[in-house]
């Protein structure tokens, strides 16, 4: 559906960037739907917060990139940055963290990252029933991978 690809440096320039680019995935996500203007008001939040992350987490210099993709169940963000060690030193390879509803009979704390990452993360893989994952390989990238269901039922 989207591919932006953005100086990091640029980004970082000026805050009202998160907002723009916030503003500019969630008007896409929302096209489609019945009601596409609450839907993307709605996913703006989650796409917001996940842009914020980006945005504080990314260095100075290289790419930053977004993209949109769309199946028959869920709109896909992906926010790619270059590599920072995220973990405070505690994953020193290839790491995966993931967080999304509990299931039935399940503990609903995620896994570990850091405390306020997950607790944030796994608030809004609840409320809006995503699955929001953390990927790197711990060289050259590091990617915020969320996938939002394209029923409208958000609690």
């Amino acid at each position: 559906m989207l591919s932006l690809e953005m100086d990091v440096a640029l980004v970082k320039s000026e805050w009202r960037f998160c907002d723009r680019i916030t503003e500019y995935l969630s008007d896409i996500l929302g096209q489609g739907h019945s009601d596409p203007a609450r839907y993307s008001n709605f996913l703006s939040v989650a796409a917001n917060e996940l842009v914020e992350l980006a945005f504080r987490w990314s260095g100075q210099s290289g790419l930053m990139s977004f993209s949109l993709h769309r199946n028959a169940t869920t709109n896909r963000l992906t926010i790619e940055l270059p590599y920072q060690d995220l973990s405070g030193g505690r994953h020193t390879s290839a790491s995966l963290i993931e967080l999304r509803p509990p299931l039935a009979g399940e503990a609903g704390d995620g896994k570990a990252f850091t405390a306020d990452t997950t607790a944030l993360l796994g608030d809004l893989a609840t409320i809006f029933r995503s699955t929001i994952r953390i990927e790197t390989d711990g060289v050259q990238s590091t990617k915020i991978v969320a996938d939002f269901p394209l029923a409208e039922d958000f609690q």
